[in-house]
């Protein structure tokens, strides 16, 4: 699959998870962990992302009207508790749309995706070569965990801007008719969303 019909597939995929409700989120989740791979990147970013997820689940709960969760006075309300956990698995599915991108394309693939997605943008006179070679600094630094307390290392010295790759390599493959496929597919999609 082209890098830029992945990237397309996925942004539909992320849009398209903001609509479903559980049914649709359950078939989608089972989709994509019986991929080669994805499952494991997908644990991965589910355990960094578990203090996001609960302080997403608790603003829900608690900030949502409705009736207090048997009538206590400091529960949430079942209509926030709803609302919680669909928003929660959501952003799980959407985890689990990253990692099946990362796993397909990978960091060389994702900037070459990024290249032929903002191919317009570069005809209207954006700088996109700038932006791909800032995210692939960023990727590049996120391959490696950071150490334990690095963030206050961070904060008491001056940062090291030399670190990093010196030259950005881009491959980007000839764009063949069965890539239009999965961009095909993309359409589909978000206009079955948009129906329902």
């Amino acid at each position: 699959m082209h890098p830029t019909a992945a990237l397309i597939l996925w942004s539909s995929a992320v849009i398209a998870v903001q609509y479903l409700a559980y049914p649709p989120l359950a078939a989608f989740a089972v989709l994509l962990s019986v991929q080669l791979g994805v499952l494991r990147v997908w644990l991965g970013f589910v355990y960094r992302a578990r203090w996001l997820l609960l302080t997403l689940w608790l603003i829900l709960a608690y900030n949502t009207p409705g009736e207090a969760y048997a009538d206590l006075v400091w529960a949430p309300t079942y209509e926030g508790i709803a609302e919680a956990s669909l928003h929660a698995v959501r952003l799980l599915v959407v985890l689990g749309c990253l990692s099946w991108l990362l796993v397909r394309l990978g960091r060389d693939g994702m900037l070459a995706g990024l290249w032929g997605a903002l191919a317009p943008a570069r005809a209207c006179g954006l700088d996109s070569e700038r932006l791909l070679v800032r995210l692939a600094l960023v990727l590049e630094r996120l391959q490696a965990p950071p150490e334990k307390g690095a963030w206050r290392r961070l904060l008491h010295t001056t940062p090291d801007f030399a670190v990093g790759s010196a030259v950005v390599r881009l491959e980007y493959p000839a764009w063949r008719a069965r890539d239009a496929w999965p961009v095909l597919l993309a359409c589909l999609l978000l206009l079955g969303v948009a129906l329902t």
